[in-house]
């Protein structure tokens, strides 16, 4: 057998360099380049095996988190048949990438992390940055992966990697089971040598098939809709991966099934389509609210079933309502007591749309009443859009202005705090990858790099990254890495001054927005976060930060200003900046409930009164089976 010399390292990146995915015929470079900071752990390992290695593309960063948010971001674009690697050091240089691993295996988005890791042989330890257990020499910081990962491995011999690679391309390239992967690359192992199987680094083609979930349960659920009177269909973000929008307009079409988003399916179904009802769940509005709470059926599609979605189980009202869940994964699609459609969702629409020929649909009534809320919902949101909010523009309007400016194949790009509730309810969708939110973890820092990677899934994009003021301040140093690498970006930074979200729900809950707002605390404690009164902010110029770190920026103080800052970013080659502040409680109203529970003994009389109020509400969750 014909073997090559090379050290584990080098073995890592010629293999994955040399994997790829097949759906529909076509076939992608499942790996397309790595991310990578190098220190003590993988300079002389991972590192050297890409200084050597040109044809794997090498992205630097500036913060190990957010290159696996450029990674997901990148895989999300591309429908998780491609993505990106990362790289580093061990010790903080791998823990760094936790929160981010989370966040990829939340949004079942696939990426594979390259961590160094402890010395296998021992002799040399305790390393720097090594954490020490009395208990066991056999953990390392690295296994703080292993819950928020859907494969983890060790490389203590480099001729592990015959069996490991194949399981973590198993699970990364599965549309049901993908998510972060995670091997740890000992130190010393990365730099030794062995005679590997030629046959190893042949090219290898991973199918993704379109399986149909049984004929049986089809059959169920086709005689479940045939009888339903007031079914609704909730697209997730399978409906886009899967490729299915097409096939999902042609079904609602043929049936007359009003069709609901989650925040990962948003753009499944055009806005101007007369049964989408928008956004559903907790950021969702009155016309899904409305027609959730009377559904008798709800059919989800490619969706987790998250509490945000369901608005903690209180978003259907109806007693007898029943659940069929299209998912490739068999976990969700048995969710709330479902009859389990377990299968491709382009694949299991085609089909149940074959085996519901001759039905005639739901009622004229029911589609002219779904019609008549999308048309509401429509000028609700140009209300808000055009608000002329003083004397600062709200949030809304902001959101208004980049809605009308974009184009159909642009991309609003954002993850956390108060934007993702008014984008999902406002934003009007007229291309499936046009609204690219992570709201699955809904972490701050996301952003900018998860905006790095879409433009770089497809350069031929626009994209807008909306970011409010303390999420900035989490991760602001990718601008860098978009200067450096020559993608360009257009950021809104938006100024609220503080954690606006959470202010809200912290004046909703009777607690007064405590601890939310940047500004100068008073006789030593912080203020209320309330509107009306004077506030002593802090003096951060984040405009100037942004330019500094190579952005160009604009600073706007109306919606006018953030309109010609958008058409004037347009003629800029590098990632711009637009800086302006908003009107913290200028909000958008909510339709449902969220299960957040209040203390039960306070000697706040805010807090007590809305403990009156949670404890009735809290009886409206439902458990289905």
């Amino acid at each position: 057998m014909k073997t090559i010399r090379m050290t584990m390292a080098q073995a890592v990146i010629n293999y994955i360099n040399q994997q790829y995915t097949e759906r529909d015929g076509v076939e992608h470079k499942f790996i397309n380049g790595t991310f990578g900071i190098f220190g003590h752990g993988n300079v002389a390992g991972v590192g050297q095996a890409l200084h050597q290695t040109p044809e794997m593309p090498y992205y630097q960063t500036r913060n190990e988190q957010a290159m696996v948010h450029t990674a997901a971001g990148y895989a999300k674009m591309k429908n998780r048949l491609q993505t990106l690697a990362c790289t580093t050091s061990i010790g903080p240089g791998a823990t760094n990438m936790v929160t981010a691993a989370a966040g990829a295996t939340i949004n079942r988005l696939p990426v594979l992390l390259l961590p160094g890791d402890i010395f296998a042989r021992r002799s040399a330890g305790p390393l720097l940055q090594q954490v020490e257990v009395p208990h066991s020499m056999d953990i390392s910081a690295n296994d703080v992966f292993k819950p928020v990962s859907r494969y983890w491995d060790r490389i203590n011999r480099p001729e592990q990697l015959l069996a490991a690679m194949p399981q973590a391309m198993r699970v990364l390239t599965s549309q049901a089971d993908t998510g972060a992967v995670t091997i740890g690359l000992p130190h010393d192992v990365q730099a030794e040598a062995f005679d590997y199987p030629a046959n190893f680094f042949e090219k290898k083609v991973w199918f993704i098939p379109r399986p149909l979930p049984d004929a049986t349960l089809m059959q169920r659920a086709a005689d479940l809709i045939r009888s339903a009177k007031k079914p609704m269909i909730i697209a997730g973000g399978g409906v886009i991966y899967s490729e299915a929008t097409a096939e999902l307009e042609a079904f609602v079409s043929a049936t007359g099934i009003p069709v609901a988003e989650t925040q990962a399916g948003k753009g499944s179904l055009h806005y101007k389509n007369k049964l989408a009802l928008g956004a559903v769940g907790v950021t969702g509005n009155k016309a899904a609210a409305e027609i959730a709470q009377d559904a008798d059926l709800i059919i989800t599609i490619g969706s987790r079933l998250n509490d945000f979605m369901t608005a903690s189980t209180t978003a259907f009202g109806n007693p007898d309502v029943k659940f069929i869940n299209i998912n490739i994964a068999e976990y969700d699609s048995h969710k709330q007591g479902a009859l389990p459609l377990t299968g491709d969702a382009r694949e299991t629409l085609k089909q149940l749309q074959s085996m519901l020929a001759g039905w005639g649909g739901t009622s004229a009534e029911y589609r002219a009443k779904a019609a008549s809320l999308n048309a509401e919902w429509d000028e609700i949101v140009t209300g808000y859009y055009n608000a002329e909010n003083e004397p600062l523009p709200s949030q809304a309007e902001v959101l208004g202005a980049i809605n009308t400016f974009c184009d159909d194949k642009d991309v609003i790009v954002n993850a956390a705090g108060s934007a993702p509730g008014d984008l999902h309810r406002l934003w009007r969708t007229t291309d499936p990858k046009q609204y690219h939110l992570e709201y699955g973890n809904s972490c701050m820092g996301y952003e900018i790099p998860g905006g790095i990677g879409v433009k770089m899934a497809d350069p031929s994009r626009e994209v807008y990254v909306v970011v409010g003021d303390a999420t900035y301040l989490m991760n602001p140093t990718e601008i860098v890495t978009s200067i450096q690498e020559g993608i360009k970006l257009v950021i809104i930074l938006i100024n609220n001054n503080g954690y606006a979200s959470i202010g809200a729900l912290s004046r909703s809950i009777g607690d007064d927005g405590f601890g939310t707002r940047y500004a100068f605390k008073e006789d030593g404690a912080h203020r209320e976060d309330t509107a009306g009164y004077d506030v002593n902010f802090l003096p951060v110029d984040l405009a100037a930060n942004a330019e500094s770190l190579g952005a160009h920026t604009f600073r706007c103080k109306t919606t006018a200003d953030v309109r010609q800052a958008l058409q004037d970013a347009k003629g800029i080659d590098r990632t711009c900046c637009i800086y302006v502040e908003t009107d913290r409680y200028a909000g958008v109203h909510g339709y449902t409930w969220w299960d957040v529970p209040i203390a039960e003994v306070s000697t706040n009389e805010g807090t007590q009164k809305a403990r009156a109020d949670y404890d009735p509400a809290v009886k409206n969750e439902k458990h289905f089976n």
